[in-house]
């Protein structure tokens, strides 16, 4: 059975409790337009190429960590698993884990209609 994945996304974990302050830190480094979600914890960086850069609102020390996207995300999962990466959490609709290296990184559900041509397959 084949699946498969593509890096999508640069997430950039803001320790904070508001985050349109740091929307406007990065919008102006990164020369873009957030778009913050009605809660407040979610921006995504807009006219940015792929990858795409996502600020999220986090309670853990700020850091950086990607998003691996799959149209089968137990089989990505596993498949990252027998490379040495280890399941930290699963959180909403995407699963945390961790590289050897000690690096977070989240597999996700494909986020946009050029998955299919970005992506490398798997078998």
């Amino acid at each position: 059975m084949t699946h498969r994945s593509s890096l999508r996304m640069i997430v950039i974990d803001c320790q904070t409790e508001d985050l349109a302050e740091a929307c406007r830190f990065w919008e102006a480094a990164l020369g873009g337009t957030a778009d913050l979600d009605a809660d407040g914890k979610y921006a995504r960086i807009q006219g940015q190429s792929c990858p795409a850069v996502l600020l999220q609102a986090v309670d853990h020390a700020p850091r950086v960590h990607i998003d691996i996207e799959s149209d089968d995300q137990a089989a990505e999962v596993s498949r990252l698993e027998t490379l040495g990466a280890k399941v930290i959490a699963q959180v909403k609709k995407w699963t945390v884990m961790e590289a050897p290296t000690g690096h977070r990184f989240c597999v996700v559900n494909p986020q946009n209609d050029g998955f299919l041509a970005d992506a490398k397959e798997w078998s």
